[in-house]
């Protein structure tokens, strides 16, 4: 077997997630509890029983890799060429640091708290990965100082999420002016930036940055799974400058020739019908102020989210969250999962899952601020 796995721990996430049972209260996994809208996925029934299910081009189908171009229009990247559509998000990362990175000599360095597979995607590839850690008493926000003080000469990719999946913190439009004002005064080979905007639509405040308007040497990755509750149809894609989205095609051709045929064509309609890709995102923004709510009753300190569907939760001093998770699933019948594995920083936190019914998340807050835990 390939010994780089060895070194690499199956999902923890996934594990806490198969130890619930039917009566669990589940605030572990990122999974949306709302169904997809039904119209687009319909639409791309008709189409396959009219057209049949044939493979696109690698990259995707032209039509669809267009739409979503336009829809973000970033700088220099707002043609079908610059864009690949993936197997879902992870795919998007996967091609995208496989592609750039060289194990032999570059280093990645990872914002954290932070999602883990990133990690994981480069222990797999070989490539060495330096972690900067956003603080707590910061509120774990972005902090562009800190980033650029992390680099060293091997340092070719940062890593950020925004909004973050733990935190749901966003970069704020100073700290992407800081920091793509800083990388390009460095002169010499650039720092490419992979900005993970898979929460990109449930953003809840004004003060949000978009990297890859500011910053030219970005590659940005996003996908169906958050935003339109599509999480089982796999539809991702990375947008990125042209010569490096070739090379990224390349990588993922040989991985799946091509994203599934019928995903595409729902995502084609939803791209196609003006303000179906934020539809849902009210929920969400109404859901939020009621778990706000819940977070300030429960009497736990937590980081307020900027956005995606996530809080982050203290535990009494010294309690390791690891062990916690699996005390509240095992005795209390609560799904969580323990900061300790989005990065050092969030250690003696739990993440929770804000997307089930507001009764449940209020009765998993009031398990987790009554349980023993240390």
């Amino acid at each position: 077997m390939n010994p780089k796995l060895a070194t690499i721990e199956p999902s923890q996430i996934r594990a806490l997630a198969a130890k619930k049972r039917p009566t669990s209260i589940d605030l572990g996994l990122g999974e949306p509890a709302l169904l997809p809208q039904q119209r687009f996925i319909d639409a791309a029934a008709r189409e396959t029983a009219e057209s049949g299910m044939k493979y696109t081009v690698n990259a995707g189908d032209v039509e669809l890799r267009t739409l979503i171009a336009r829809h973000y229009a970033y700088p220099a990247m707002s043609d079908p060429r610059n864009v690949c559509v993936t197997a879902g998000s992870q795919e998007a990362m996967y091609v995208a640091i496989k592609t750039l990175l060289d194990p032999g000599r570059d280093e990645m360095l990872l914002v954290e708290p932070a999602y883990p597979a990133y990690a994981k995607i480069a222990q797999l590839e070989g490539i060495a990965v330096r972690t900067v850690g956003m603080p707590a008493s910061s509120g774990f926000r972005y902090d562009a100082d800190a980033i650029v003080a992390a680099l060293t000469p091997a340092t070719r990719l940062i890593v950020i999420g925004s909004p973050s999946n733990p935190t749901g913190r966003v970069i704020t439009r100073a700290a992407v002016k800081a920091l793509a004002e800083a990388l390009l005064a460095r002169g010499g080979e650039p720092v490419w930036i992979l900005d993970d905007e898979l929460y990109r639509e449930l953003t809840y405040v004004d003060d949000a940055g978009s990297i890859a308007q500011a910053y030219p040497y970005t590659i940005a990755i996003n996908g169906l799974s958050k935003s339109n509750a599509l999480t089982g149809l796999r539809i991702g894609w990375t947008i990125a400058p042209a010569p490096l989205c070739d090379e990224i095609v390349k990588v993922h051709a040989w991985l799946v020739t091509a994203a599934n045929t019928f995903g595409q064509r729902v995502a084609r309609a939803i791209f196609s019908e003006p303000g179906a890709l934020a539809e849902q995102a009210e929920w969400y923004r109404t859901q939020r102020i009621a778990v706000l709510a819940a977070l300030r009753d429960s009497g736990l300190t937590f980081v307020e989210p900027d956005g995606a569907f996530y809080a982050c939760v203290k535990l009494p001093h010294g309690t390791n969250s690891l062990a916690a998770a699996y005390r509240l699933v095992d005795e209390h019948d609560v799904v969580t999962n323990p900061g300790s594995i989005f990065g050092a920083t969030l250690e003696g936190w739990l993440r929770l899952s804000w997307v089930a019914p507001i009764d449940a998340f209020r009765e998993g807050l009031g398990r987790i601020a009554t349980a023993a835990l240390v």
